[in-house]
């Protein structure tokens, strides 16, 4: 039988930080004189108290790390147990929400998803807006850690490409797992101090930079504002997407660039491909919006190339109506928001070295349909890709597209429109933020969506942000067959 103590002792940790994290926006709250203040000690109290006492319940004196089965237990866990107490504020206190509404913007918190169920941000108190910052800047923290250690050792959607870069560091390399994390820690948090600065810098004041920082570097989404980015059109929006890119690039580059070795970094197929995705979709709508809607100069590049980078990390702030682009433009976004960034960043959605691969692999393919008896090997940054590689990827893409699809249907069956439906699964399963239709308020709250839509999308918020497979495997029988 599988030992699930050490699950519930990173789970009770992990939720006690969580509890402890409710204190910055109590804070400001007492500071302000907003008796919302009591919401999060008492939500804070809670939380500490639970997930201490699990913690403590679950203590294991072993040392050996974490087998397979419970890291994939663990992943998915953490990702169920968090914005559940996540939501508690905004339960108990302003703005007073329902469970459903709580939860779902608890999970597009922690999977840095950025769709909400709020409206009327700018006259909410700061600690829930502070708060739903946090939430994200965890769990976007939370998943390059993941993506980074556990993804490729699970061997899920070919990460185990990346095992080496990872570091072998489940089992008996534990240690350095935990070195790794450190490093990443400090990475993160240095960028986001820079962010921060880097907006103050620019015209925010100091609490909407705060909330900001935290919502970009977790490529989240959530503002302090209605009007998302548009309500700091301008140089905001250029420091927005050097940092959206930082984030959604891999850390572990980052972190070789910091120690001194900058030639991952550039020679990195994930980065270099990204950059130029990028610069082409950002082309393609420049050109399309100047030849069909007449729009030239800065302010129209700038718009453009801020949405197009907010939608390929999987942000999703707004600036604009990006439907008013017309048709090709649209379906720029969003085939964009279905690539998604790269591997071991905070960016979401399939991730752009599957492409990559995938387009290796076809072309492969192609040349031996043209020559039967010649050897083409799929090649990735000078390495040859295992069919185990393959053969992850190919299953990744599958459970994307099925998923994907299923919940289309699913939010039809709610009484949803089909475009509300295609782009409310659109947002959910590759955590990109932004949905449409006639059900989506003004402000781009998902408050109208029926209450069977919002847990569907939170449940595959929850499946896109852990790329699904290493949540579905949880329901296969023999998973827990000893």
């Amino acid at each position: 039988m599988t030992d699930l103590r050490p699950v519930g002792y990173v789970i009770g940790l992990l939720t006690a930080v969580l509890g402890l994290a409710m204190v910055a926006p109590l804070l400001f709250d007492l500071f302000d004189g907003n008796g919302e203040w009591k919401t999060f000690l008492q939500a804070g109290v809670i939380t500490v108290i639970f997930g201490g006492t699990m913690a403590v319940a679950c203590t294991n004196r072993e040392t050996r790390g974490l087998t397979i089965r419970q890291s994939f237990i663990l992943t998915t866990g953490v990702w169920v147990t968090l914005p559940l107490f996540g939501a508690i504020p905004f339960l108990m206190g302003e703005p007073n929400l329902r469970l459903v509404d709580a939860v779902f913007e608890a999970m597009s918190g922690m999977t840095t998803t950025g769709a909400t169920v709020i409206e009327g941000l700018e006259f909410h108190s700061y600690g829930m807006l502070l708060w739903r910052g946090i939430l994200q800047w965890l769990g976007g923290l939370g998943i390059v850690i993941v993506a980074m250690i556990f993804l490729p050792v699970m061997r899920v959607g070919g990460m185990q490409f990346f095992q080496s870069e990872g570091f072998d560091t489940l089992g008996k390399a534990l240690p350095r797992a935990l070195d790794i994390a450190k490093g990443l820690l400090n990475i993160y948090v240095g960028l986001t101090i820079l962010c921060g600065f880097a907006y103050m810098i620019t015209g925010m004041d100091g609490r909407n930079a705060l909330v900001h920082a935290f919502t970009t570097m977790a490529t989240g989404g959530f503002s302090t504002s209605d009007a998302s980015f548009a309500a700091f059109a301008g140089p905001p929006q250029y420091v927005a997407v050097v940092f959206m890119i930082l984030a959604s690039i891999p850390f572990i580059r980052m972190l070789q660039f910091f120690q001194g070795d900058p030639e991952p970094i550039w020679k990195d197929q994930q980065v270099r491909g990204y950059l130029l995705w990028i610069s082409i979709a950002t082309a393609l709508v420049v050109v399309y919006r100047m030849i069909r809607l007449d729009h030239y100069g800065e302010y129209a590049f700038r718009e453009t190339l801020f949405n197009i980078v907010s939608i390929f990390s999987g942000t999703g702030f707004g600036d604009g109506d990006i439907l008013a682009y017309g048709p090709f433009a649209f379906a720029v976004f969003f085939c964009v928001g279905a690539i998604g960034g790269c591997s071991g960043s905070t960016g979401c959605s399939i991730k752009i070295f599957r492409y990559q691969i995938m387009l290796r692999a076809i072309s492969a393919q192609i040349r031996r349909l043209l020559s039967p008896h010649r050897v083409v090997p799929v090649r990735y940054e000078g390495r040859p890709v295992s069919e185990g590689v393959m053969n992850s990827i190919m299953l990744l893409f599958t459970c994307f597209i099925l998923t994907f699809g299923l919940m289309i249907v699913a939010l039809s069956l709610t009484g949803l429109s089909f475009f509300a439906s295609v782009t409310g699964a659109w947002t959910a399963v590759f955590n990109i933020g932004p949905a449409f239709g006639p059900e989506v308020a003004a402000s781009g709250a998902l408050s109208n969506f029926p209450d069977a839509a919002k847990w569907l999308m939170s449940l595959g918020m929850l499946l896109g942000r852990l790329e699904i497979v290493s949540c579905l495997v949880l329901l296969v029988p023999r998973f827990w067959a000893d």
